[in-house]
């Protein structure tokens, strides 16, 4: 077979079944390889490469499973480029297949059609792993290579580069499943100092990240021997649901850093509490993570085990019990502490949080939540009750204005059985507006609300409190979001207060078809005290490396 119907066929041996995407010419005997094998591996076609590539990251961020996109060379790549940094931010599979010039083209400069001076060292940039594919037998090896990559260690992008004339290349192939992850042996002499510290606690504190998002049951057991409080901020959300006693939020978990001589960090790069919240001789830091390089990333911790979560946890569980203090329980204590805490954000944060009490209230507990950087969004991330791991899906650190609504659709395709709303100010909205059309072609069921300001908000926030109220470049000319969605055959919908959020939100989940909600609001509260917090710990954080 040829180096496009070996590819396509290496893909569904690998467990894809959707394949999100943008054709041009470089890839045209791919996707008439792909016509063959469409009720296999099914295309949905997005209006722009972004959005296929988000789609692609959304899908991989609602199940913890190997997604792909695949998009022509130089601008098509470059369009895809922001999903790519997201999917690399968000420890996420994301596998991208990358149009190219012909081979005796490439890195001579002669301006071909979408040319890049060196489109793979961007890739490689963006990925965890990258290479050419040269004929039908290095793609069906390359492609299980990327699967292996992805599947092993710290779960990130994987990219394949295929010039336009090595497509039609004919060789005999085998189609091969991809080599078992590689993962370390976990070392249980530090499982059994990290119990032996965790045991002797008196003020235990857990924080997990995305790295914990298959580990729920475990890190549940491990907080409930220790009487340990679990914080989240974004990636982290649902691991422990947000109705148990131990589950905490941002703010709670700053306060309790500030006491707690022992903290387990799980699948977590624990940026801000390290560089910004402060660390002196009091704590003692144990890191399970599956990148053997984060733990030691900001400092040394006392006890740094390189596994995935679930498997490392288990045997923390099973060690604990031999030094496990015996300790009374805090469900009274952090149960005042979020009641406290509750009424502290009703009051300071009233606007957003009577929105996301509407929104949780219409949003069915299996339901998937997708936050934008909009005000709703920022403080649904202290806010939002989240019942279940990958239910709350975030850009994490890239912070990726635009990415809501593709990735949305993402995650409902993955995930058809489950509810999914995705919250986005005016301003990022329009960034991928056009891929309602999708969800119109693919009959793609989310529910998009968008709040409306007439501004880049959070920029028209800082510039005014920093800035002596100066404000430049952050005023919008808005169509009316609800005609726009009806343009596209989606319905259009407005709600001008919580209540009337929550009757449209029930109203669009009952349609089940795509649906835009716009809510005009005015300048709400900063929510930015409760999420950059100050130092609580005496002594200078240490430098990054």
């Amino acid at each position: 077979m040829n180096t496009a119907q070996a590819l396509v066929r290496a893909l569904i041996a690998q467990g894809l079944d959707t394949l999100y995407c943008l054709p041009g010419v470089q890839n045209d005997p791919f996707f008439d390889a792909l016509y063959h094998h469409r009720d296999r591996l099914r295309p949905v076609h997005a209006r722009h490469e972004q959005g296929a590539a988000y789609m692609a990251l959304g899908a991989a961020l609602a199940t913890g499973r190997p997604q792909a996109f695949c998009v022509v060379p130089g601008p098509g790549f470059l369009n895809a480029g922001a999903a790519l940094a997201t999917a690399y931010a968000t420890n996420s599979r994301v596998l991208a297949l990358v149009g190219q010039v012909p081979s005796a083209a490439i890195g001579r400069g002669f301006g071909m059609l979408h040319e890049l001076p060196d489109q793979l060292a961007i890739l490689r940039g963006l990925c965890k792993w990258a290479e050419r594919v040269s004929g039908a037998r290095e793609a069906v090896a390359l492609t299980a290579e990327a699967f292996r990559q992805m599947a092993s260690g710290r779960p990130r992008p994987a990219g394949l580069e295929v010039p336009m004339d090595v497509w039609a290349r004919e060789a005999e192939v085998e189609i091969l499943q991809s080599a078992p992850a590689v993962e370390p042996e976990i070392d249980d002499e530090l499982v059994e100092a990290a119990a032996k510290l965790l045991g002797a606690a008196e003020r235990p504190l857990i924080l997990v990240g995305g790295g914990a998002l298959d580990a729920s049951a475990e890190v549940r057991a491990v907080a409930e021997l220790l009487q340990a409080p679990v914080g989240t901020y974004r990636a982290g959300r649902g691991v422990l649901d947000s109705r148990h006693p131990l589950s905490v939020n941002l703010p709670l978990a700053h306060r309790l850093w500030a006491s707690a001589d022992v903290v387990l960090a799980v699948g977590t790069r624990l940026q801000q509490p390290q560089q910004v919240w402060g660390l002196d001789d009091g704590i003692k830091i144990v890191r399970i993570d599956a990148d053997p390089d984060e733990p030691s990333r900001f400092c040394p911790p006392a006890v740094g085990i390189a596994a995935k979560a679930a498997p490392a946890l288990r045997k923390l569980r099973d060690a604990l019990p031999r030094y496990n203090r015996k300790r009374s329980s805090r469900t009274e204590e952090t149960g005042a502490l979020k009641q406290a805490h509750a009424r502290e954000l009703a009051q300071r944060l009233g606007p957003q949080i009577a929105f996301l009490d509407a929104i949780r209230a219409a949003l069915p507990e299996d339901g998937i939540f997708v936050e934008e950087l909009t005000q709703i969004g920022y403080v649904s991330r202290l806010a939002l009750p989240v019942y279940h791991p990958r239910s709350f899906l975030s850009s994490g650190y890239q912070g990726t204005l635009g990415w809501g609504l593709p990735a949305a659709l993402g995650a409902k395709l993955a995930r058809p059985q489950a509810p999914v709303l995705s919250v986005a100010g005016d301003g990022g909205f329009l960034f991928t507006a056009q891929e309602l059309a999708s969800a119109v072609r693919h009959r793609i069921a989310v529910v998009s609300v968008v709040f409306n300001d007439g501004h880049y908000g959070n920029v028209r926030m800082f510039q005014e409190q920093n800035f002596g109220g100066r404000v430049i470049a952050a005023d919008l000319a808005n169509p009316d979001f609800a005609k726009l969605a009806e343009s596209f055959g989606v319905a259009g919908m407005r709600a001008d207060s919580p209540k009337a959020l929550r009757e449209a939100l029930e109203r669009a989940f009952a349609l089940n078809a795509p649906a835009v909600i716009e809510v005009r609001t005015g300048e709400m509260p900063s929510p930015w005290p409760y999420i950059q917090l100050p130092r609580c710990r005496p002594s200078r954080a240490p430098a990054a490396r």
